[in-house]
């Protein structure tokens, strides 16, 4: 099946600051595919498992993000993982397949036989190797993962009916009006170079279309859909739907955690799911304490080595410590992600709470939340460089940055 020859290359799509809106006030300062999940900037566990996959030669990031933001990431990743890291941005939208066909011959350098595309704000297990198995089996010119959701959510997502047998993809309906499947797709994909041909199709398509411009009834229909413009692709509209039922796209179905990472409460979620990955793929990162010593630790937890936790705090589970942090005596955290910087100091609670870089928690103060991370305050959230004075409660809020808090709020959003 396999020859040493077979290449593989990885896109992973990071999108750009037009898209993050719904990630403030943590965006504000950072983009969003490297805000830190488990300690881990959020594009690393796509990158991470993009490494696992055997035969692996290259790894593309595309986004529209200034190359600026990404030199210092890519370049280190790729000293770690020893494997080039290149962060090709888009000079405009062309669609989720458009971008690929935009870079396709960079893509294409080292003339790969299979091609993955990545969304980086999904947050799964990436099974990328059983993935390619499978697709090999199949023999079609695409695999996508998919996963089961309740039939109550399924709406927000691509749904899409697979044949139970073949697992060839019968129909795809991008956020259906009304109910088609619980199957989703996961927006985690393997191609052949054929992928190229498909798109390079629906933009010819487009321009005959606006070439012929019938002077009939039938034009106004056609209107809608010539204002795309013909290189712009959608993988899911234009590529996924007209493709299904002709044995060329074929569903794989992940048993395992998936979570798209749309606001920033539920990336405390997603935190705690790559946390208790971690005890499968890399324990070392997992921080271990019983108190006596060191903090005492309860379940998983990461602490960034610059982090400074003195040793009667208790922290756990699901707590992510980023760098230079400095945690003060008889603190308690609870799933949480403090950021670069924070200072927490004697006796604070932190609890279902995101900490904001460089934020400061006085004495004796509490901040935390809920805990339901799909609701709108469900998860307090300090944005950067928030003060939280001494005996101050903070509850189911969200702080925007640079506030200082003297009296105690519960419910509100604090501009």
């Amino acid at each position: 099946m396999e020859t040493s020859e077979e290449k593989v290359v990885a896109v992973i799509m990071v999108g750009g600051p037009t898209k993050g809106t719904r990630f403030r006030p943590l965006s504000f300062n950072t983009p969003k595919p490297l805000f830190p999940l488990a300690g881990q900037p959020m594009v690393h566990h796509p990158i991470s498992a993009c490494k696992r996959i055997p035969n692996l030669v290259q790894i593309f990031l595309i986004g529209f993000y200034e190359e600026r933001e990404f030199t210092l990431y890519v370049s280190s990743i790729s000293n770690e993982l020893k494997v080039p890291v290149r962060y090709l941005r888009e000079d405009k939208p062309h669609g989720s397949a458009g971008s690929l066909y935009y870079f396709r011959n960079l893509i294409m350098e080292d003339a790969p036989s299979h091609i993955f595309l990545l969304n980086c704000d999904v947050c799964c297990n990436f099974p990328l190797t059983d993935m390619l198995e499978a697709h090999r089996r199949y023999g079609g010119m695409g695999t996508l993962l998919a996963s089961k959701v309740s039939a109550e959510s399924a709406y927000q997502f691509g749904e899409l009916v697979a044949d139970p047998i073949t697992k060839e993809l019968l129909h795809y309906t991008e956020k259906p009006e009304t109910f088609v499947s619980d199957l989703i797709n996961c927006g985690v994909y393997v191609f052949t170079p054929e992928i190229f041909n498909a798109i390079q199709d629906v933009s010819t398509h487009r321009e005959d279309r606006a070439n012929l411009r019938l002077i009939s009834s039938f034009e106004s229909l056609q209107l809608a859909t010539r204002s795309l413009p013909t290189d712009f692709v959608r993988l899911d509209q234009d590529i996924l739907s007209p493709l299904a039922g002709k044995k060329q796209l074929y569903t794989y179905e992940t048993m395992d955690f998936w979570e798209q990472i749309k606001a920033p409460g539920i990336s405390l979620k997603c935190s705690a799911l790559y946390l208790a990955q971690f005890r499968l793929t890399s324990p070392d990162l997992l921080a271990s304490g019983d108190g006596t010593k060191s903090a005492l630790i309860i379940g998983d937890v990461y602490v960034h080595p610059s982090a400074k936790v003195h040793p009667t705090a208790k922290i756990g589970p699901n707590v992510s410590i980023s760098a230079n942090v400095r945690v003060a005596a008889g603190v308690r955290l609870i799933c949480c992600i403090v950021l670069d910087d924070v200072e927490v100091k004697e006796n604070a609670v932190v609890m279902n709470a995101i900490v904001g870089w460089k934020s400061i928690i006085g004495k004796w103060s509490r901040v935390q939340a809920e805990g339901d991370y799909n609701a709108k305050l469900g998860v307090t959230i300090l944005g950067e460089a928030v003060t939280i004075e001494d005996e101050v409660v903070v509850i189911d809020s969200i702080v925007l940055p640079n506030k200082t808090l003297n009296v105690s709020v519960q419910e509100e959003i604090i501009l």
